[in-house]
């Protein structure tokens, strides 16, 4: 009997399951009848509720945030995890395991590990086959925004190893470059247009450093002058709302506190800051040196032609070095804290020792592959810097009195870091909002700018630039040539599909409903454009009555808008562009004609624009300064007279 109903109930479910796909067609059916016969009704709904680009763009990077927040726990605990099984220690700092590992394991250790990292990228990246570049700026620079998302799986392992046995290396390098390439695959998988893709990417990057350093305005910062190099507020909005949706996940994992603690200090007197600018001076220094290592670095390691032996190498290299001075194991963080908190609890020799030991250590561990953050590390060293400027004027009895080393510890970390990425705006951004201490803007402002410019007089490209300048691509000069070489035809796409002169009014409704558009080109039999329909057009029409099978479109179309032509340079299309109210440009033949044959994406063309002038003005200022700078040619000599008349002009 229980054999006979559970056989029973069987056929019930299976007959149901078949029956599905007809209901489904039945309930697509019936909706595309009710909205048929209640277009009117449907239309005044869709103009409330449908989206803007922008509106669009924010809801985009709110998703984005949210990824940027999950990969940021993830990828913490992700470490723990890894030290944990590597190290035998839970829940202890790195650099505190190190210092309590016997020295062969403090220099076997990082062998390992850099030998187990290098083995996961180079057989991870065979295993997935050659695809496209990883780094951040060139997809964005010369690329469509597309990141390999196989490549970046493998590159996270790599980095989840590398940090769990201690490599010089910060994490936020790998939850930037896994945020941005999670952007990139969504986008990839809903077939969007590469300027989203870009903005994607950008987003990602945004809320990866919003979340490793809990600090929303530095990552929408980062994101917009490192990565895109535009700061448009329609490309800067989605930036701040991926950062901050990303801060607040990792808010409510991680809490709300300064990243490092800084006594406050009143700055009242110009008197107080001429020091702070022989510090931007020597952290200007430091910056353009550690560039110049970095670039020796990978060029010596690439003599090695295994990836796997080049970062054994490194890990060897780095735990020789370990065994005198085990802190620099890791990003650096808590020794930085230590720094901050008592510098003279490490004495002056043994602080100089720990800075030019992380040095080499994070010279090393990057140039021999390892993937990984500089941020931490580049922190760590002006910490260092400034630590030992300032106890340097304590024991020498100058500088002002009631003095924190601590505070020159940390306008030593802005001014170092705004020396490698030529960012002194990002810097000060970043040291403010990891320290939240405000009191010492005067002194951190001052030096970030002097370390920028003496680190730009000493060396070319900034940490970020340097890999573009190796691969020959230049920022500006590709967004310049770029834009103003590209043609309407090179960015066009499919025209949107257009009404015909006798289709009637319910049709044109149906039309609206199914699309995104709010204006709807009107063409003959001849395909060419006569007019065009707008849907605040149709609004008179929506309380009338059957009487409107009558009305087609040619009784509501408008006159023909100005188009654009395939061959048309994109800055020639700038001013149809700008006065244009669709979102889908048309593209004709010849003005003549006016055949349909494309449509061209407002939003794309001007944000292509909009990196061209960006680029332009960089450029241009550039070129001034560097005209002021060069000195005027000597005056000719006099010629000699000559009895010849001038030659008529």
């Amino acid at each position: 009997m229980g054999f006979a109903s559970c056989a029973k109930n069987n056929h019930k479910w299976t007959h149901l399951m078949a029956a599905w796909p007809k209901t489904f067609e039945q309930i697509f059916a019936s909706t595309r009848n009710y909205l048929r016969l209640n277009w009117q009704k449907a239309l005044r709904v869709r103009e409330r509720i449908w989206l803007s680009q922008e509106a669009l763009h924010l809801i985009m990077a709110g998703v984005v945030g949210v990824m940027g927040g999950v990969i940021n726990v993830l990828f913490y605990v992700s470490i723990e995890g890894a030290q944990d099984l590597f190290l035998r220690h839970p829940g202890q700092d790195i650099v505190q395991v190190a210092r309590l590992l016997s020295w062969p394991l403090r220099w076997l250790i990082p062998i390992l590990g850099g030998l187990a990292a290098g083995a996961v990228l180079h057989w991870g990246l065979r295993l997935v086959g050659k695809q496209g570049s990883t780094n951040l700026l060139e997809v964005v620079v010369a690329g469509d925004g597309r990141l390999p998302f196989r490549t970046g799986i493998v590159r996270a392992i790599s980095s989840l190893v590398s940090i769990g046995t201690g490599a010089s290396i910060g994490r936020e390098g790998g939850i930037t470059q896994l945020s941005a390439t999670m952007a990139s695959k969504w986008g990839q998988l809903a077939h969007w247009q590469p300027y989203r893709l870009r903005l994607l990417v950008a987003c990602g990057a945004a809320a990866g450093i919003a979340g490793a350093y809990n600090a929303p305005i530095t990552g929408a910062v980062f994101a917009a002058h490192i990565v895109l190099g535009n700061f448009s507020m329609n490309l800067f909005a989605p930036l701040l709302c991926a950062s901050v949706v990303s801060s607040m996940l990792s808010r409510s994992f991680f809490g709300i506190h300064p990243w490092y603690e800084v006594p406050n200090y009143d700055f009242t007197s110009i008197t107080q800051l001429p020091w702070f600018v022989v510090l931007g001076i020597f952290a200007g220094g430091v910056g353009a040196a550690f560039l110049r290592m970095l670039q020796i670095s990978k060029e010596m390691f690439q003599n090695i032609p295994l990836l796997y032996a080049r970062m054994a190498l490194g890990g060897l290299l780095v735990g020789t070095i370990t065994l005198g001075f085990p802190e620099v194991w890791g990003n650096g963080h808590d020794v930085t804290t230590q720094i901050i908190k008592d510098p003279n609890g490490f004495g002056l020799e043994w602080l100089s020792g720990i800075f030019l030991a992380k040095f080499v250590a994070t010279v090393i561990t990057v140039g021999s592959g390892a993937v990984g953050g500089v941020i931490t590390p580049t922190l760590f060293l002006g910490a260092g810097l400034g630590s030992l400027l300032g106890m340097a004027l304590q024991h020498g009895g100058m500088g002002p009195a009631n003095l924190s080393i601590g505070i020159y510890a940390l306008v030593g970390m802005g001014s170092v870091f705004a020396a490698t990425t030529r960012s002194p705006l990002l810097a000060i951004v970043m040291a403010l909002e990891i320290t939240q201490n405000y009191s010492l803007m005067p002194a951190l402002m001052l030096a970030c700018a002097v370390s920028t410019l003496v680190s730009r007089s000493l060396h070319a490209n900034s940490i970020y630039t340097e890999p573009l300048k190796l691969r020959n691509l230049e920022m500006e000069s590709f967004r310049l040539g770029a834009a103003t070489e590209q043609t309407i035809g090179d960015l066009m796409r499919a025209p949107v599909t257009p009404l015909r002169e006798n289709t009637t009014l319910p049709e044109i409704g149906e039309r609206f409903l199914s699309s995104p558009n709010n204006y709807l080109p009107v063409v003959d039999a001849q395909f060419r454009m006569v007019g065009l329909v707008a849907l605040q057009d149709l609004k008179e029409y929506l309380g009338a009555g059957s009487e409107l099978n009558a009305v087609i479109a040619a009784d509501v179309m408008r006159p023909p808008p100005p188009c654009l032509l395939p061959g048309q340079k994109l800055l020639d299309a700038l001013p149809v562009l700008l006065a244009s109210e669709q979102r889908n440009v048309p593209v004709v033949n010849t003005l003549e004609e006016k055949r349909l044959v494309g449509a061209m994406l407002r939003a794309e063309a001007l944000s292509a624009l909009s990196e061209m002038i960006a680029a332009t003005t960089k450029t241009t200022s550039s070129t001034e300064t560097i005209a002021k700078e060069k000195p005027a040619p000597p005056p000719p000599p006099p010629a000699a007279k000559s009895e010849r008349p001038p030659a008529p002009e």
